[in-house]
């Protein structure tokens, strides 16, 4: 009797326990009837299976160099490569991948697309990044132009060998339509968490703080692209606004810049009101999370930021949270009128809207139950499940038993063991 039908789904930028988005997609097929394997950098050593999964079996490879420059990236996406191939072939000829799932970036497998459907085997891109976009994004001055054409290139070649895609906002399909890929084989599945991920039941009410201490929080990855130091240099000007005492901004996280964003706390002598946490654990995110009275997203409205949705906000507006952004086309899209932006990111700009709205209660409510009802109505994994599902389900319909109806309900999404967002080089959209 055969089995069920396979899913192989391959990382190269970080293990699969820590990658909330594949995790959800890894339940979400096992809940519809698919076995899955994933490909990934190894994280813990002791897993065997994906935590909080059925069966859902990993399959990790050692990393030997981390990049930092363009040869060292080039080095350890090559070694990527290699071994993701390698264990790809073995998936294959051991009678699984019956579809293959590649997720980005880098925007390097498309030879491996190349092979597998000569074999009839379909592939999906589900597109996390804009590599040209992240490339541009964290250099200093021009970029080289001829890394940015085979970004380009590969970004292409990527999107036009896959059966279909799946890309994480409108931008994003956008962006794949106007390289080629036809609209009816691109699917938007966005990134949030689970309903049963967070603690919030109801309409969230702001946390009245024992300690009379209003708290402002950013919740994310400390990396060059993410302005981390804009926030710091935000509460300088807040101390000239409203004095040192009744606020304080919370940064909860790490990453390649925490250095510089604690040596700038020190300069500016802000220890008093910025409170730097490092990586936090699942109970822990959450309770800062429900502890905050305002969040920041202080992401600059860059090309790649115009067109990519964060994680941390909607992990922000699922708890019913105010955010203050930098105005941009899918920051508006998640968010509408939950969030008040700023126009290009300044740190007096954040101050100055983060003033307004720690004087203003009411607005903080109402900001509250819209960004909440956003959630429930649109943002939260269980509006996502489905349309991601149905791709799998339409490209292995033979593959797959005749069933009765199935709950549509999205499978329960474990809570997560570290910070929500982890140490990767760029903000997953």
């Amino acid at each position: 009797m055969p089995g069920n039908p396979h899913v192989t789904i391959l990382i190269a930028n970080l293990p699969a326990e820590r990658d909330r988005r594949v995790i959800r997609e890894c339940l979400t097929l096992e809940e519809k009837g698919f076995d899955v394997t994933v490909i990934a950098p190894r994280g813990d050593k002791s897993l065997k299976v994906l935590p909080g999964s059925r069966n859902t079996r990993l399959k990790p490879y050692p990393v030997k160099v981390y990049g930092s420059g363009l040869l060292t990236f080039a080095v350890e996406f090559g070694w990527s490569f290699l071994c993701i191939a390698v264990r790809l072939i073995g998936e294959v000829l051991a009678g699984r991948a019956h579809a293959v799932q590649v997720c980005n970036p880098p925007d390097v497998y498309w030879p491996l697309a190349l092979l597998l459907r000569a074999i009839g085997r379909p592939w999906v891109f589900d597109h996390h990044d804009l590599c040209p976009e992240v490339y541009i994004s964290r250099g200093d001055g021009e970029p080289n132009k001829w890394v940015l054409r085979a970004l380009n290139a590969f970004e292409w070649l990527t999107l036009r060998t896959a059966t279909e895609v799946v890309a994480t906002n409108q931008s994003f399909k956008d962006n794949a339509v106007r390289k080629g890929v036809h609209p009816d084989k691109v699917t938007v599945v966005r990134n949030g968490p689970s309903l049963k991920e967070i603690k919030v039941d109801g309409d969230p009410q702001e946390p009245v703080p024992a300690d009379g201490v209003l708290r402002v929080v950013y919740l994310g990855v400390f990396g060059p692209q993410d302005n981390v130091e804009g926030v710091v240099l935000a509460a300088d000007e807040l101390t000239r606004l409203r004095g040192r005492h009744g606020w304080k901004i919370v940064l909860a996280g790490d990453g390649e810049s925490m250095p510089s964003v604690r040596a700038l706390v020190a300069e500016k002598g802000l220890e008093d009101v910025v409170e730097l946490t490092g990586w936090l654990n699942g109970e822990q995110v959450d309770e800062v999370l429900r502890s905050a009275t305002v969040a920041i997203q202080p992401d600059l409205p860059t090309r790649m930021n115009q067109l990519s949705t964060m994680a941390k906000t909607v992990e922000y507006v699922g708890r019913g949270l105010p955010v203050v952004a930098a105005d941009g086309i899918e920051t508006r899209r998640t968010l509408d009128e939950a969030g008040a932006y700023v126009p290009t990111g300044a740190p007096e700009e954040f101050a100055a809207v983060i003033n307004e709205l720690l004087d203003d209660p009411e607005r903080r409510a109402q900001m509250r139950k819209l960004g909440r009802d956003r959630f429930l109505g649109q943002l939260s994994w269980e509006h996502q499940a489905g349309p991601y599902a149905s791709v799998f389900q339409r490209l292995l319909a033979k593959r797959l038993p005749k069933q009765p109806a199935q709950s549509t309900q999205a499978p329960r999404i474990p809570r997560q063991r570290t910070g929500s967002e982890q140490p990767t080089r760029v903000d997953q959209p």
